[in-house]
């Protein structure tokens, strides 16, 4: 049940942010600069650099992901070439 309930949150909150994001992009530079509805959102221009640092922060845990994977796959694989190359000098 929890699990539902997770999965409930995170979809409310992927809504709101897509809302969100939508109309801060899409309809407001239809709305006149006086009006208070400008309020609610910051300055277009962080329209753009919020999704670019965004990007580069997953794109950086990815490579970094990536790269621990390989390295520990690398070291695995030499350990296992180490303890077969000693298994045929004791034959």
């Amino acid at each position: 049940m929890l699990d539902r309930l997770v999965g409930l949150a995170m979809l409310i909150v992927a809504t709101t942010v897509f809302l969100y994001y939508t109309t801060w992009t899409l309809l407001m530079p239809f709305v006149d600069q006086g009006h208070p509805l400008h309020d609610l959102f910051p300055p277009r221009v962080w329209a753009i650099r919020i999704p670019v640092i965004l990007m580069l922060l997953g794109s950086a845990v990815v490579g970094s992901f990536l790269s621990m994977v390989m390295i520990r796959s690398n070291r695995k694989k030499a350990a296992k070439a180490r303890a077969a190359e000693a298994g045929k000098k004791k034959a």
